[in-house]
This record gives structure tokens, sequence and C-alpha cells, in this order.
């Protein structure tokens, strides 16, 4: 199983007409840009934290530093998590609209 495949998973059919399949195509590339601003977020947190490491002057940022390293991998995985719920529906969905 594919956990992180970015191709596409969606080929038109027949029976689903333009505009639905449009939508789930627009949907889907949503759902990527959103995973893409977890990660961009998280990388952001895990780069302050790496910062706020280096401060020797306040001996008090290690706390804020674990702090921003457990919210930083809390993003990554938060994000894989949507990305991967939202993905397996949008596919449930194109299925589901196949059959009728």
């Amino acid at each position: 199983m594919k956990l992180l495949s970015f191709g596409r998973d969606f080929k038109p059919d027949q029976q689903v007409i333009l505009r639905d399949y449009l939508a789930i195509e627009r949907t889907r590339l949503a759902n990527e840009r959103t995973l893409l601003s977890y990660i961009r977020s998280s990388l952001y947190l895990l780069l302050g934290s790496l910062a706020l490491y280096q401060v020797k002057e306040f001996p008090n940022f290690k706390y804020l530093t674990i702090i921003g390293l457990v919210f930083s991998v809390l993003f990554f995985i938060i994000g894989v998590y949507r990305f991967s719920m939202l993905k397996r529906s949008l596919k449930r969905l194109y299925y589901m609209a196949e059959e009728k």
C-alpha cells in the first residue's frame, strides 16, 4: 500500500461527468498543498527549535526547544494522517460515483 504517492489516482470515466472529475482533481491538489503546508510548518518549527538549542545564554530555552521538537513531529504526523484520510475518502467517492 502506497502511503505517499503524489501521482494521479483518478482517471476520467465515461460515467463520471467532467465537472465532477475536475472537482475531484481540485480537491486532490488542495489536499497535496495542505500536506506540503504541514511539512513546511513542521520544518520551520524544527529549525526554530534547533536555533533555540544553540543559544547558550539562556538555559531555560532547552525546555522550549523540546516543546518545539515535539510540536514539529506532531505537525508532521497530523499532516500525513489527514492527507491519507482525505485521499482514501476521495478514492471511495470516486468509485461510488463510478458505480452509478
